[in-house]
C-alpha cells in the first residue's frame, strides 16, 4: 500500500448532518451585470463584427446557409476550440468533482477518456458525411432524402429530444452554479439570465458568431484555470486560513487516508484501479457518443470546416479536452478532501455533492470573491457557447426540416430528390432530369444581388426567371429564422421553471437522460454509411432499442440496488444500471436495424449502390451550391463532370486517411497506452501523486498557449487572404471594359 503518515486514520467520511457552510458571495445585481450586460452584450458585439466580416469580406451574409454553417470554411484551430468548448458543458466544471470524490483520481481520468474517445470517432463520420452528402446542413436532410417522411418524422422527434436533454443539463448546471455563487437568486432570475445568454446573439450572427464565442469561452476557461492553479500551487495569493489545505502533502495525506467506495484498489482514492470509475467512463463514452451523433448542434459546428481541417481540428480538440476537466477537478476535489478529512465529516450534504457544489465551494473558500468571479465567468461562457448552439440547432431543425418540408414548402415535391426549382428529378433514371443552371452562372442573379445589397427592404423584387422566386422564398425563411430563434429563446424560460420545480439533480440529467439517447446512434450511423440500410430498419432499431434501454436499466435497478425503483433518481444512475441500459439499447438497436434492413432492402448491384448515394449527393441549395465551396478540389476533373459519391471519395481520400490512421493512433494512445500506464500503478506514492499533478498542469498550460494564440492568428490570415482575392477579382472586372474600349 502507498506510504501514509503515522497519524493516518483510514476511514470513510461521515455524511454532513448539519447545514453546510457554503454561502453565496456575489450580490444579485453583480451577477446580472456580469452575465447579461457583460457577456451577453459582448456576444452581441461579436455578432455584429461577424456579420460585417461575412457581408464585406466573404459577401455571403444574405445566404440562409451561412446562418447555419458559417460559410463552410471554418479554420482548423477555430474548429478545435469550438469542439472543445461545446463538449465542455457547465456540468464538467461541477459534475467531475462528484465523480472524483466518489471514485478517486481514477474516476476523474476515465470520465475524461470517455469523452475524448467520443471526439476521436467523429472525424471519420464527418468525412463520410462530406463524401455522401456535402450539401447537407442537418443530418435529418439525409434521412429525408433517403427514406422519405416516416423515418424523417421519427428522427426529427429524436433530434429535438436530444436538444431538450442538452438544454436540461445546461439549465440544471446553470442553476447549481448561479445559486451557489449569487445571493437570493430565484428560479425566475436564473431562468431569465440563462435564456438571455442562450439567445443573445443568435438572431444577429448565426452559427459563425458561435465559433467566435467558443474561442473566447475556451480561452477564458484555460486562462482562468491557469490563474486558479498558479494561485493554489505556486503562490500565496489565497485565503490565509486555507493555505494549510492546498499543499501537496496535505492533499496527499487526506486522499490516502479517506476510504473510497467499494471497488477501488485497496479502498483508496489515490488509485486508477477503480471499478465504478471505469464503468462510469464506459457508460459516459456510450452516452457522449450517442449524443454527439444525434444532437444537431454538434453536427452543424463540426461539419462547418472542410474535411482535412475538420479532422485535424478534432484531434487537437481531443488533446485539449484531455487536460481540461482534470485540471478543473483535481485542485478542487483534493482541497475539499483535505478540508473534509481534518473536519472528520463531509462539508457538504449528499445532495449538494451530487449537484456538483464542490467546485464553487472550494474556490469560494480559497480565493473568496475572485474565485467566484473566475468560476461564474467560465461557466457563463460555457453556458453561452453550448446553449446558443442548442438554440441554433433547434431553429435549424424547425426551419430546414419542419417548416420547409411540411408547413410551407416552396414546391410540393413528388419525391425528396426532385429539383426545388423545376420539380424534375436530380438523380438519373428512367425520367427527365433537371437541367436548371446554378445561380453562380446566372447574370440576372448577379443583378438581383447588387440590387439587394443597396437596400434593406425585405420585399425586394427579383428579376431572375429561374432563381428569383426561390430567392424571395429564402428571404422569407431568413425572416422566419430570426423569429424562430427569438421564440425558441423565450420558450427556455417556462421550460426552465418546470425543470426547477421538478427538483431533479444534475447527475440524473447527465447520466440517465443521456443514456436514453444511446439506442439512436447506430441506426443514424448506418443511415449515413451503409447503402443497404432502410427506413423500416432505422425505425425498428430506434423503437426496440429505446424500449430495451429503459427496460434493462429498470430491471438492474430493481434487482441489484437497495430500494430499487422506489429510490428512482438515485438508483437509476448507479454504475451497473447505466451500463446495462446503454449496452442493451445499443445492442438491440444495432441488431434490429441490420436484420430488418437486410430483409427489406432492394440493393442488388453496384449501380443500385451508386444510385442510393446519388440521392444524398443531390442535397443542395440552388442559390448557394456546395460545388462552389469545393471549386479547387473539383477542378482536377474534366469540366461538366457530375459529382458522385465516388468522385467525392477521391477528393477526400487524404482526409479519410488522416481520419482513419490518425484516429486509430489516437484511440490506441487513449484507449490502450494511457490506461495501461496508469493501471500499472497501485496506490500512488507521494512522488507519483506530485508528478501526476504537475503533468496535468503543464499540459493545461501548453494547451492554453495554443488556444489563446492560434485561432485569432489563423482567422485573421483567412480574412486577409479572402479580402485580397476579392479585391483582385474586382480589379480584373474593372479592367475588362477598358481593354475592350481600346480595341474599338
Amino acid at each position: 500500500m502507498a506510504e501514509q503518515n503515522d497519524s493516518c486514520r483510514f476511514r470513510t467520511l461521515a455524511p454532513l448532518h448539519n447545514q453546510s457552510s457554503i454561502s453565496p458571495i456575489l450580490e444579485k445585481h453583480e451577477s446580472a451585470l456580469l452575465m447579461i450586460l457583460g457577456f451577453a452584450g459582448f456576444s452581441i458585439v461579436l455578432a455584429i463584427i461577424h456579420n460585417s466580416i461575412r457581408k464585406y469580406i466573404y459577401k455571403d451574409a444574405h445566404s440562409l446557409d451561412t446562418v447555419f454553417d458559417a460559410g463552410g470554411k471554418v479554420t482548423l484551430s477555430l474548429t478545435a476550440v469550438t469542439v472543445t468548448s461545446q463538449l465542455l458543458w457547465p456540468a464538467d466544471f461541477l459534475q467531475i468533482t462528484t465523480i472524483t470524490i466518489t471514485s478517486g483520481i481514477g474516476g476523474c481520468l476515465f470520465f475524461v477518456l470517455g469523452i475524448v474517445l467520443d471526439i476521436l470517432l467523429f472525424p471519420i463520420l464527418s468525412v463520410e458525411l462530406k463524401t455522401k452528402a456535402p450539401g447537407a446542413k442537418t443530418f435529418l436532410q439525409i434521412i429525408y432524402t433517403r427514406y422519405g417522411k416516416p423515418a424523417h418524422v421519427v428522427f426529427c422527434c429524436i433530434a429535438l429530444f436530444a436538444n431538450i436533454v442538452t438544454i436540461t443539463a445546461l439549465l440544471v448546471a446553470g442553476k447549481s452554479a448561479i445559486s451557489v455563487l449569487t445571493k437570493d437568486a430565484s428560479d425566475e432570475f436564473i431562468a431569465f439570465v440563462l435564456a438571455v445568454l442562450f439567445g443573445s446573439y443568435c438572431f444577429l450572427g448565426g452559427l459563425g458568431t458561435t465559433f467566435y464565442i467558443s474561442y473566447f469561452n475556451t480561452a477564458i476557461t484555460f486562462v482562468g484555470l491557469i490563474a486558479i492553479v498558479v494561485s493554489i500551487a505556486y503562490t500565496d495569493n489565497i485565503n490565509e486560513s486555507m493555505s494549510k489545505y492546498v499543499s501537496i502533502d496535505a492533499m496527499y495525506d487526506a486522499m490516502s487516508c479517506i476510504k473510497s467506495t467499494e471497488g477501488n484498489y485497496e479502498d483508496s482514492l489515490l488509485t486508477f484501479r477503480t471499478r465504478s470509475g471505469a464503468i462510469y467512463g464506459l457508460s459516459l463514452f456510450f452516452m457522449a457518443t450517442s449524443l454527439s451523433f444525434i444532437d444537431q448542434a454538434n453536427w452543424q459546428s463540426r461539419i462547418a470546416a472542410k474535411p482535412v481541417q475538420g479532422v485535424i481540428g478534432f484531434f487537437i480538440a481531443a488533446i485539449m479536452f484531455f487536460c481540461l476537466p482534470a485540471t478543473i477537478a483535481l485542485p478542487a476535489t483534493l482541497t475539499y478532501a483535505s478540508m473534509a478529512y481534518e473536519n472528520g465529516t463531509h462539508l457538504l450534504s449528499q445532495n449538494e455533492i451530487v449537484n456538483g457544489f464542490i467546485t464553487p465551494f472550494v474556490l469560494e473558500k480559497i480565493m473568496e470573491s475572485t474565485g467566484a468571479y473566475l468560476l461564474i465567468t467560465s461557466i457563463t461562457m460555457a453556458l453561452m457557447s453550448t446553449g446558443s448552439g442548442e438554440v441554433m440547432a433547434v431553429s435549424s431543425i424547425i426551419v430546414y426540416d419542419i417548416y420547409r418540408v411540411y408547413i410551407n414548402p416552396f414546391r410540393r415535391l413528388l419525391t425528396p430528390t426532385s429539383c426545388i426549382l423545376c420539380g424534375l428529378q436530380k438523380v438519373c433514371g428512367k425520367h427527365e432530369v433537371c437541367s436548371c443552371p446554378t445561380s453562380a452562372e446566372c447574370i440576372d442573379c448577379s443583378k438581383d444581388l447588387k440590387r439587394k445589397s443597396k437596400t434593406r427592404d425585405f420585399a425586394v423584387q427579383y428579376t431572375c426567371p429561374v432563381h428569383g422566386d426561390y430567392r424571395h422564398y429564402e428571404d422569407l425563411l431568413m425572416h422566419h429564422k430570426s423569429w424562430c430563434i427569438v421564440w425558441v429563446t423565450i420558450s427556455v424560460i417556462p421550460y426552465a421553471l418546470v425543470v426547477y420545480a421538478s427538483n431533479i439533480n444534475l447527475t440524473w440529467v447527465i447520466f440517465f437522460m443521456q443514456g436514453t439517447i444511446s439506442p439512436f446512434a447506430i441506426p443514424l450511423l448506418l443511415a449515413i454509411i451503409w447503402s443497404r440500410c432502410t427506413s423500416p430498419g432505422v425505425i425498428t432499431g430506434c423503437v426496440v432499442g429505446l424500449i430495451g434501454c429503459v427496460a434493462a436499466n429498470f430491471v438492474v435497478t430493481e434487482v441489484v440496488y437497495e430500494g430499487g425503483l422506489s429510490n428512482f433518481f438515485i438508483n437509476t444512475i448507479q454504475d451497473y444500471s447505466l451500463l446495462a441500459g446503454c449496452v442493451a439499447g445499443i445492442s438491440l438497436s444495432s441488431v434490429c436495424t441490420i436484420v430488418t434492413s437486410l430483409l427489406t432492402n432492394k440493393i442488388k448491384t453496384e449501380e443500385d449502390v451508386a444510385h442510393e448515394w446519388d440521392k444524398t449527393i443531390s442535397i443542395n441549395n440552388p442559390l448557394n451550391p456546395w460545388q462552389r465551396l469545393y471549386e479547387e478540389e473539383l477542378a482536377q476533373f474534366p469540366p461538366g463532370t457530375k459529382p458522385t459519391a465516388a468522385i467525392m471519395g477521391q477528393i477526400f481520400r487524404s482526409a479519410r486517411n488522416v481520419a482513419v490512421y490518425g484516429g486509430l493512433s489516437f484511440v490506441f494512445l487513449f484507449l490502450v497506452v494511457v490506461p495501461a500506464v496508469v493501471l500499472s500503478f497501485g496506490v500512488l506514492t507521494r512522488e507519483q501523486f506530485s508528478s501526476y499533478l504537475t503533468f496535468s498542469y503543464v499540459i493545461c498550460f501548453l494547451a492554453a498557449v495554443f488556444v489563446v494564440i492560434a485561432p485569432p492568428t489563423e482567422e485573421m490570415y483567412q480574412i486577409v487572404k479572402t479580402w485580397k482575392s476579392s479585391r483582385n477579382t474586382e480589379i480584373q472586372k474593372e479592367k475588362v471594359p477598358k481593354t475592350e474600349l481600346s480595341r474599338l
